[in-house]
């Protein structure tokens, strides 16, 4: 029983670390600046979406380019210095969070949003790639599972109000918290440190669950361009719903605690069911129960719009929650099951970023920009059709096999 205590304590390590993150990126940074830009710095809707899209991209070549130079340099077999870049990330972010306020130009904004791309480009090749060093492939999908249900349940009941005042207070707290802790794991010498650091080598942490029937040179590109679908619906789709106070008031900012922990409850089972999920089924089958939900979902908004009616409906947020768990999931497992101790720097920030960050805040972007120009109704029918298109698309797919020809052996 001790013998496995350093291993629980990295799982737990993983999960608690990915899901602070995940709750950093979700609420401070993906709602609370556009609320800080226009609120605070009263910038105009135009103007702050043109700034998320400068920070999508220059997140995703920091990413990239940093991932490219830990792969080269064989930092994700260096379980220590990975620590030790994660803590200086952890501390630049509640810095950056601290001196906000401060920022009172839009010159200003876009210097600061600078520092908040470095932050996050290197955090995602950096922290993605202890996966490896701390969950064992069979434990990845419950470890996702735990860090998809945790930053979603407390960023659903801990806010009822979205604003960036409220999301920078939660994130402080937080964040202090990381930067003590981390700062310990990173500088302090323990025997259950250096056991960790050696988990990559063996085979149950390094032989993820695709690669071991031999990894297609179109697998990483295929994973992304799918992923990058799914983030780019689900963002386009949900800052417009963002900006409707009839499904904001009843279901994700309710005053009534308990719509908003049943929401909450909603995504744990999500994640729960994913997690379980995603070691028993191909991607392909379970791509396409996402894309199938999502399309169910904005149907329903759709058609909601289109009756008129003032009475929101909690099966929709409850769709909503379900497809944004599942993807979330597997989004947390699937890069590490595409790769070795040697490859995960890149291809996770290739994965994360490109996928991830560019798709969310590009679609925020446009989802700002439309806003302003689109009615609702437009607006979801076309994130219904991408949605459709998407799940079609994926139908396709899983019931296609490609045709392989073996060779007879002749005697």
């Amino acid at each position: 029983m001790r013998s496995n205590l350093p291993r629980l304590f990295g799982f737990l390590l993983f999960v608690g670390m990915m899901a602070a993150g995940y709750y950093y990126n979700l609420t401070f940074v993906q709602l609370g600046l556009e609320d800080f830009g226009t609120s605070v710095l009263g910038l105009s809707a135009q103007t702050v979406a043109r700034d998320m899209a400068l920070l999508a991209l220059m997140t995703c070549f920091i990413a990239i380019a940093f991932g490219w130079w830990m792969q080269r340099l064989g930092w994700g077999r260096n379980f220590r210095l990975k620590l030790q870049l994660s803590f200086a990330v952890v501390s630049t972010q509640t810095l950056l969070t601290l001196i906000c306020p401060l920022v009172a130009t839009e010159a200003g904004f876009i210097a600061w949003l600078g520092g908040v791309s470095l932050t996050l480009g290197v955090g995602v090749p950096v922290m993605f790639s202890m996966t490896l060093d701390l969950v064992p492939v069979r434990w990845r999908g419950g470890a996702a599972a735990l860090v998809t249900a945790s930053a979603y349940f407390f960023a659903e009941t801990l806010s009822s109000e979205w604003t960036f005042e409220t999301f920078r207070r939660q994130s402080l707290i937080m964040l202090a918290g990381g930067v003590i802790g981390m700062g310990v794991l990173a500088f302090v010498r323990h025997p259950w440190l250096d056991m960790l650091a050696r988990q990559h080598t063996r085979p149950e942490f390094a032989m993820g669950r695709f690669m071991r029937l031999g990894l297609s040179k179109w697998r990483i590109p295929s994973l992304i361009l799918i992923m990058f679908g799914i983030y780019f619906v689900d963002s386009l789709g949900f800052l417009r719903l963002l900006k409707t106070p009839i499904y904001m008031d009843n279901a994700w900012q309710s005053s009534d605690l308990d719509t908003r922990a049943f929401i909450a409850v909603v995504h744990v089972i999500g994640a729960l069911a994913a997690g379980a999920l995603y070691p028993a089924l191909r991607e392909r089958s379970l791509f396409l129960w996402i894309f199938g939900t999502f399309a169910l979902t904005h149907l329903q908004y759709n058609f909601h719009i289109q009756t008129g009616s003032m009475n929101a409906v909690l099966s929709m947020p409850m769709l909503y929650a379900l497809a944004v768990s599942l993807y979330t999931v597997i989004n947390f497992a699937v890069w590490a099951d595409l790769s070795t101790p040697d490859t995960i720097p890149l291809n996770s920030a290739l994965g994360v970023a490109l996928s991830g960050w560019t798709a969310t805040f590009l679609s925020t972007s446009l989802a700002i920009h439309w806003g302003e120009r689109l009615p609702l109704d437009l607006h979801i029918r076309i994130v219904n059709s991408l949605a459709m298109l998407f799940f079609l698309a994926m139908l396709t797919l899983a019931f296609f096999e490609p045709v392989r020809f073996h060779r007879r052996k002749t005697s």
